[in-house]
């Protein structure tokens, strides 16, 4: 079976993928700080605890596991975090990128999929989002991945035998179904995370940023997308690539969105607790709306989401939240 590298695999997305890798059997080998991650949730292959920013162990490894293919999901994920500390994301989501670009340009390594976001389309002229949208960023985040996404671009066009795949998330949420992982951050900025722990009462409220936004109740909509069925994509994805698809860009996400109102009350419903709420100002960096036109993962790589359904994907972190493992 196939080798494949996985950056950040220790984390919310990537653990899923790397189980969804393993129980197809390809053999796996993660790389992740744990700064964010964390060790049990990599239930396939081995984990290696290195940073991109070491090159040159990055380079050893490499050249020992010769992997076929490179899933890069390592990277700084906060909207809110990169408008206050910019750098902090130019240097781990773009500058370690390229150290490990490099790398695999100089071991001739040459199938590639990121982890890239709908940040990336900033304010959209047009709703659903289709991948032709124009790239403007409105925060250090979507900035950072965009220039990933150039590099990417201008990598392919120079070696040709370099392909890749970018995958541009709308909201992920949810967990693994059976239970055995879901995301599990020390600061959870994700609405779907932070309602459910405002249920457990780790949280005294939730704060609803921004009801003066142009959308039917003020706040903001989003494309919520089950883990899973994101893991499917990139699943469907690597074995396009391994079999010779040429680089090329994919919205993940179902097509249609949820106002951050409608999620609240779909936590309390799922949870059956009345948490309490309050509104607060908008946050720098929020568009107020992001929905996928996924028209293009679903044509061409016959991607068929089985868990198109807010209750089902709330129900699953729900599930997680209560019987965490780590």
């Amino acid at each position: 079976m196939k080798k494949v590298l996985v950056t950040g695999g220790a984390g919310y997305i990537g653990s899923h993928v790397v189980k969804s890798l393993g129980k197809k059997g390809y053999e796996l080998l993660t790389i992740d700080n744990l700064s964010t991650g964390h060790k049990e949730a990599v239930l396939y292959g081995d984990l290696v605890v290195a940073d991109l920013s070491n090159k040159e162990k990055i380079k050893e490894l490499i050249k020992d596991y010769k992997p076929d293919a490179v899933i890069h999901f390592a990277a700084s994920i906060e909207v809110a975090e990169s408008v206050q500390k910019p750098l902090k994301y130019y240097r781990n989501n773009t500058a370690n990128t390229l150290n490990l670009l490099e790398v695999l340009n100089d071991l001739g390594i040459e199938n590639f999929i990121f982890s890239s976001t709908a940040a990336v389309y900033g304010n959209p002229e047009q709703i659903p989002i289709k991948e032709t949208a124009d790239i403007n960023p409105i925060n250090p985040y979507g900035q950072s991945k965009a220039f990933v996404e150039k590099i990417l671009k201008d990598l392919s066009q120079a070696n040709k035998n370099f392909r890749y795949i970018s995958l541009r998330y709308f909201n992920v949420a949810g967990a693994d179904p059976e239970g055995q992982i879901g995301q599990s951050y020390k600061n959870p900025t994700h609405l779907i995370t932070r309602a459910l722990k405002t249920a457990k009462g780790e949280f005294e409220k939730l704060y609803i940023f921004g009801t003066d936004y142009p959308t039917p109740d003020g706040t903001c909509i989003r494309d919520y997308i089950h883990v899973n069925d994101l893991a499917d994509a990139h699943v469907i994805a690597l074995e396009s690539l391994l079999s010779g698809r040429d680089s090329d860009v994919f919205n993940c996400g179902y097509g249609h969105g949820y106002s951050v109102k409608e999620v609240v009350e779909t936590a309390k419903k799922v949870t059956g607790v009345d948490f309490p709420v309050e509104e607060a100002p908008r946050r720098p960096g929020d568009p107020a709306v992001l929905v996928a036109d996924s028209s293009k993962l679903r044509k061409e790589l016959n991607w068929k989401p089985k868990f198109d359904d807010l209750e089902f994907i709330i129900k699953t972190a729900w599930n997680w939240e209560l019987n965490k493992r780590f």
